[in-house]
């Protein structure tokens, strides 16, 4: 599949992702509010988080599409790093709104009618779980749109918890059931969640990418014919799918180095995750100004 395809695709996901989302929001909120159920509103609360992190999503991608100019030489290219950071802000934000209520509604539990809870929880499934699969191949290669599809995926389990809740209050009248899964479910979500805020928190730093070995890096340039000392490697991300690399070498040589260059940079891109490649050539040996002090 080409670049511009992989585009298309993910602009269709988005598009109906957010449109379903956002049409079984007002539908669960109404039931949660009529059912008098902290869970389905909770869960309506969340799903608003994630409609907004899919639209923050789906702007990052389509900026990024931008060319470059001279004030931003590389675009817009790092707000798809802010934006999956900005969608594990929203969930945590989202996350502490039903826990602090779930607390209160556990001291005072309340009757809820367990029947549209189970209906409406049932239908969230089907939503959130289509949602979930149109954002799957993609989320494999660029955390932007794994943020997505991790909030579409924590949904659909929750929306589980959520029938699990109706049906054991339908039948024992429990309602204290009714926090309880809505704690639980806010737990599930924040361990789903913690993985993306710390990767697209150290991607916004710009921390080397975990689909990125920087001492195997290290290692090949070490041992390149020629070379005899690498200082100054750095490696970040451009994007969430994009790693760009700069580094100092010396050489014993300077004879045919731009072919040295090019061979060097093609082998790079070919063996690691890293793209925009900037070569820094320099004759000498290894000594201590050849140290390497970027890590």
């Amino acid at each position: 599949m080409t670049e511009s395809e992989t585009i298309q695709k993910n602009n269709r996901a988005f598009r109906i992702g957010i449109i379903l989302n956002i049409t079984f929001i007002v539908v669960e909120a109404a039931y949660g509010f009529w059912g008098d159920s902290l869970a389905l509103v909770a869960d309506a609360g969340h799903n608003l988080s994630d409609v907004l992190g899919l639209a923050l999503s789906w702007l990052a991608l389509c900026l990024g599409q931008k060319h470059a100019t001279d004030k931003r030489t590389y675009g817009y290219k790092s707000l798809s790093n802010l934006a999956a950071f900005g969608n594990a802000i929203f969930i945590l934000i989202a996350i502490g709104g039903v826990v602090v209520e779930a607390i209160n509604r556990l001291f005072k539990p309340e009757p809820v009618h367990s029947w549209p809870v189970i209906i409406v929880a049932a239908i969230g499934i089907l939503v959130n779980g289509v949602t979930a699969l149109l954002f799957m191949e993609g989320q494999q290669k660029d955390l932007n749109i794994k943020s997505a599809f991790v909030h579409m995926a924590s949904d659909a389990s929750v929306s589980v918890g959520v029938v699990i809740a109706g049906i054991i209050m339908l039948f024992t009248h429990w309602y204290w059931i009714d926090p309880i899964i809505s704690i639980l479910i806010s737990i599930i979500v924040l361990l789903g969640t913690w993985h993306l805020l710390t990767s697209s928190f150290n991607l916004s730093i710009n921390a080397v990418p975990e689909n990125v070995d920087i001492c195997a890096i290290r290692k090949f340039l070490c041992h390149y014919p020629t070379v005899t000392g690498v200082h100054d490697l750095h490696v970040w991300g451009m994007s969430t799918t994009e790693n760009a690399l700069t580094v100092h070498l010396t050489r014993n040589t300077l004879e045919d180095n731009n072919h040295f260059i090019a061979a060097l940079n093609r082998e790079l891109t070919q063996k690691f995750e890293v793209c925009h490649i900037t070569i820094q050539v320099e004759l000498g040996k290894i000594d201590d100004e050849s140290t390497d002090h970027s890590i």
